[in-house]
């Protein structure tokens, strides 16, 4: 912990990692060859992707650049644009290997990251990622969003398990990195969107409206994280999300749904 007592990102990262992985080694080794809520995926190929998260990270971290980093609203986009080379690399990680084989790897994804977060990082510094040039801060904030998201796709598939804990520290950095990224890719002051306890963001949604100067926009939309997260990775539906009531929406604009999701 630093000085304030807030986890560190790299903390926030490994502590969340270490819990799925606690989890995952409870399963009944039946259940890796059960398909999870992401299409094509088994419980084994989706935790082959957490391998591939954790090794992922650690390559780049080798790699220094000086490229100007991409701002992280953009550099989210890019995973759209590679998603099949994302699944094949997946299903690779995974191959041929039975799921207690596969969270092996995982441990020892993790453990090797730790040593090298360990060593100490510069936040600043640019790196070389596959989806392009990155600060290390904001590759770490989309590690965590990712880990995150994967830890709830986990739980939701294997419905019957205690679920693995969404880690407070690894969950705020997620949804304060996600709504960032919405208020970066939709700039404006019409829109209030709140995540409590964890953030709130002002946006542009839609056609140009009267602008908004001070005190609380006349839209306001508030959800809770982990609907959040969901609508953000497009794993739930705005509608949906309305109809069962875990979003409360207010004024003629309060619609997030054209711009989601945010990535998926």
């Amino acid at each position: 912990m630093n000085a304030t007592g807030r986890a560190r990102p790299q903390q926030a990262l490994l502590e969340q990692s270490r819990t799925v992985l606690g989890w995952l080694h409870d399963l009944p080794i039946e259940t890796f060859e059960r398909p999870t809520v992401l299409p094509r995926w088994t419980v084994r190929q989706l935790t082959g992707h957490l391998v591939l998260i954790h090794t992922g990270f650690l390559a780049s971290l080798d790699q220094p650049t000086k490229q100007a980093a991409l701002p992280i609203h953009e550099f989210v986009t890019r995973y759209r644009r590679d998603v099949e080379m994302i699944m094949a690399a997946t299903l690779e990680a995974s191959d041929g290997l039975a799921g207690a084989e596969v969270v092996t790897r995982l441990e020892s994804a993790i453990d090797d990251l730790a040593t090298k977060l360990d060593g100490g990082i510069r936040l600043s510094q640019v790196i070389s990622t596959p989806r392009g040039p990155a600060t290390i801060e904001d590759f770490l904030a989309t590690r965590i969003v990712e880990l995150v998201v994967h830890t709830d796709d986990l739980n939701r598939s294997v419905p019957e398990a205690a679920p693995a804990a969404l880690q407070r520290s690894a969950l705020a950095r997620c949804t304060r990195t996600l709504a960032g990224i919405l208020a970066a890719q939709n700039p404006g002051r019409s829109v209030e969107a709140r995540v409590p306890p964890y953030a709130a963001v002002q946006c542009a949604i839609g056609e140009p409206g009267p602008t908004h100067t001070r005190g609380t926009p006349p839209n306001v939309v508030e959800t809770d994280p982990l609907t959040f997260l969901r609508l953000a990775t497009g794993r739930i539906q705005w509608t949906d999300a309305v109809g069962n009531g875990t979003i409360h929406a207010s004024g003629l604009r309060a619609d997030l749904s054209p711009v989601l999701p945010l990535l998926s």
